[in-house]
């Protein structure tokens, strides 16, 4: 059963996340986001595509089970492809994120042009809580906040609150739950009143910036968390202490090493 819809009506596309209960991306679901979006990519004539999901949380990330290391490399792969298809796209990225959005869900905002936020949501990386971190959003987040916010995010897991999203400028517009949609109808209301073939101009003249993760700069993280993260006892333990529903035996010598 298809798990990703994608709507096409007056000049905007939606790509729609809807796996009960949290929106959790397992393989599956990563190849199946892929294929969308490249359908998606061959679409003309967009105004914006919107990123959106169904049910009480947007994205609480990627499957548990497909980081350890039988699967890791490949989910990884697969869920930066997604990444890379959604910065790929010419028209603007609006992620609609009426929950949480933790773990692999922020980093799919973090590759959105615009971001439109319920009150109700949350944003987070809480993945080293279980002893590994977000390659990506390592990556992405000194481009975004300042440093020592994306460290603490990444190093202890901290979640923001909507209204803090917005304050740091990882959120474009916040609305009560109840006037969420026409948030989001109001900001695509503003996208089709403008030129397409402009947006795209003015578009990639923003990537000039560089303010985004570049692909190789995914591609390196992605290679540092195979190649060093992967090899870990730790990581491997938080993943296997959280499915078993217990608290991790941290080794205490690490052993990992840092590139030089």
């Amino acid at each position: 059963m298809a798990v990703v819809e994608l709507i096409e009506q007056d000049g905007i596309a939606r790509v729609v996340l809807e796996r009960p209960p949290l929106n959790v991306i397992d393989l599956d679901v990563a190849r199946e986001l892929a294929r969308t979006l490249e359908e998606a990519q061959r679409l003309e004539g967009l105004s914006a595509l919107v990123l959106e999901a169904r049910g009480k949380a947007f994205c609480a990330g990627v499957d548990v089970r497909d980081h350890l290391p039988d699967r890791g490399a490949t989910m990884l792969a697969e869920f930066h492809r997604v990444c890379r298809l959604l910065l790929g796209i010419e028209a603007p990225v609006i992620a609609a994120v009426q929950g949480p959005a933790l773990g692999g869900g922020m980093e799919l905002t973090l590759v959105c042009d615009l971001v439109v936020a319920s009150s109700r949501a949350t944003f987070g990386q809480p993945e080293i809580r279980l002893g590994v971190f977000p390659p990506l959003a390592a990556a992405a987040l000194p481009h975004l906040i300042p440093y020592h916010l994306a460290s603490e995010m990444v190093l202890t897991g901290r979640v923001l609150t909507a209204g803090e999203a917005l304050h740091h400028g990882l959120v474009n517009r916040v609305a009560q739950a109840d006037a969420f949609e026409s948030a989001v109808e109001g900001l695509l209301a503003e996208l089709r009143a403008l030129s397409p073939a402009s947006l795209r101009l003015a578009k990639h003249a923003l990537r000039l910036g560089r303010w985004r993760p570049e692909p190789d700069e995914i591609e390196l993280a992605e290679r540092f968390y195979v190649d060093q993260l992967m090899r870990s006892p730790d990581a491997v333990e938080g993943l296997t202490a959280f499915l078993e529903k217990r608290p991790p035996a941290w080794t205490r010598t690490p052993k990992a090493e840092t590139p030089t």
